[in-house]
């Protein structure tokens, strides 16, 4: 497309539509059924993914974008088999974790079960304390699932001897993968995810005194395994003045991941299709297609954790766009405490609510790829409609399909941000410079430690990453 019209913003979101972005989901969607049905980091799914993206955003010879991959190298895990029979010797539904420790094979391990007090305020077996007065030394913990991060509660009872963890859920809806962390392997007792009615009546069994025998196998394969993150970057506009949108590229192993993060991937797509048919950008727009975010944040912190000093600065704002078509939607902006977030925030806040939904600003959390922009002092904003119930049941699970998409919702946060990255696009007036806004107290050579350790960058707990904005301010 030749690019002879001016870019403004309302000419951009004019081009969004919803035909091209369910095309790309359509395709997503596809990739992830002909792959054991997910796009997980490390898999087939997650190459034809990458290999579709840029089929959609680059040409042969392309003037008007350049695009590039990013490699990187990061611990794969899969659970080829998890099984856990229950004390009356029935087989249980039970789910994995990502980066779930492996059990002896092939008979698993077997104890008796020891409840670990429910505590709903603190976190069950969150603390120390909890685990006093505890034996569980060559035996089964069972532990409610939520507040802390899982694998403080796995650490809790390796180092008290547990056998296993039998981990419930801690609310009625269908227990959803999590991350334990690469860094965690070897650390940790191996788990089992179960319901929380299981859970409750198992613990109710307990507290009458009976004894419950029960068995878990966790069969992990670890390896070291490539993968990348993908660009694309205008030509046009001021190298020196980098506007970034940002979404991830692969799923859980549960599932394809059409809204989580199909959703912010196919309206990255868009923008950059549409971006080809204008001229006038001012301000150089690059895109980030995120690889192996869910393992956690991995691919956006190992590029924000080698940009040069230089580069850095360069970067004058940042916008994240992780699920932004949960069915039941709810239209959440990311914006931190200083001036400079809000200037993009306002500017996606401000579209929302002139178009009748009733978006409001929330902080961020530590769960998906702002991080390593926030820990650099990059301002940075961005849009989520929200994880699990009642805003997406299907996060995380294998029902995030195409079928789980709000139109509506994805067409207007798509448009939003393509409204946002055309006005900076054009203008930085509002937003400070570099040399004004203060790096947050993590440093970068922190940012550097957290790719190392990934201590810093767990997904939030309960739900694996929860990236939702978790302050309201309604408008």
């Amino acid at each position: 497309m030749p690019q002879n019209v001016s870019l403004t913003p309302e000419k951009l979101v004019a081009k969004i539509g919803q035909d091209g972005l369910k095309q790309n989901l359509k395709e997503l969607d596809a990739i992830g059924r002909r792959n054991n049905r997910n796009r997980a980091f490390g898999t087939k799914g997650y190459l034809e993914s990458s290999n579709f993206v840029l089929s959609r955003i680059s040409t042969k010879e392309d003037s008007v974008f350049r695009t590039w991959k990013q490699y990187f190298n990061h611990t794969y895990e899969e659970t080829r088999e998890i099984s856990i029979t229950g004390p009356d010797g029935e087989n249980v539904k039970v789910i994995s974790l990502m980066y779930n420790n492996p059990t002896p094979l092939p008979k698993g391990v077997s104890g008796q079960l020891v409840a670990v007090p429910v505590d709903d305020t603190r976190g069950s077996g969150c603390f120390e304390d909890q685990w006093s007065g505890l034996n569980v030394n060559g035996s089964m913990a069972l532990v409610k699932r939520g507040t802390c991060s899982i694998s403080d509660k796995l650490k809790f009872a390796k180092s008290r001897g547990a056998l296993g963890v039998i981990l419930f859920h801690n609310t009625n809806s269908t227990p959803n993968a999590a991350t334990l962390s690469a860094e965690n392997v070897g650390l940790l007792a191996p788990a089992g995810l179960v319901s929380l009615s299981v859970g409750e009546a198992w613990y109710a069994r307990i507290a009458r005194n009976e004894t419950l025998k029960v068995s878990l196998l966790v069969d992990s394969v670890f390896e070291t395994r490539l993968s990348w993150n993908v660009f694309a970057e205008t030509h046009e506009g001021d190298p020196d003045n980098v506007i970034m949108l940002g979404a991830h590229l692969d799923s859980v192993q549960a599932g394809p991941g059409i809204n989580d993060d199909g959703s912010g991937v196919t309206a990255q797509i868009e923008i950059i299709r549409a971006l080809r048919g204008f001229r006038g950008i001012k301000n150089k727009v690059r895109f980030a297609f995120w690889g192996a975010e869910e393992p956690g944040l991995v691919g956006s912190l190992y590029y924000t954790a080698h940009l040069t000093s230089s580069d850095v600065q360069k970067i004058r704002f940042y916008f994240n766009y992780d699920m932004i078509g949960s069915p039941e939607a709810v239209y959440g902006i990311y914006a931190g405490d200083n001036a400079a977030d809000k200037v993009g925030a306002k500017i996606l806040l401000d579209y929302l609510v002139d178009n009748g939904k009733p978006a409001y600003f929330g902080s961020f959390g530590t769960g998906s790829d702002y991080v390593g922009f926030l820990n650099l002092g990059i301002p940075s904003s961005g849009i989520h409609t929200g994880g699990g119930i009642p805003t997406d049941p299907c996060y995380h699970l294998a029902c995030d399909t195409y079928d789980n998409i709000n139109w509506e919702a994805l067409e207007l946060n798509t448009k939003a941000a393509a409204n946002a990255a055309a006005t900076l696009a054009l203008s930085l007036e509002g937003l400070p410079s570099r040399n004004d806004t203060s790096l947050n107290h993590r440093s970068k050579e922190t940012v550097g430690k957290m790719f190392t350790t990934w201590e810093h960058t767990k997904l939030e707990a309960a739900s694996g990453h929860v990236c939702a904005p978790i302050t309201e301010h309604k408008i």
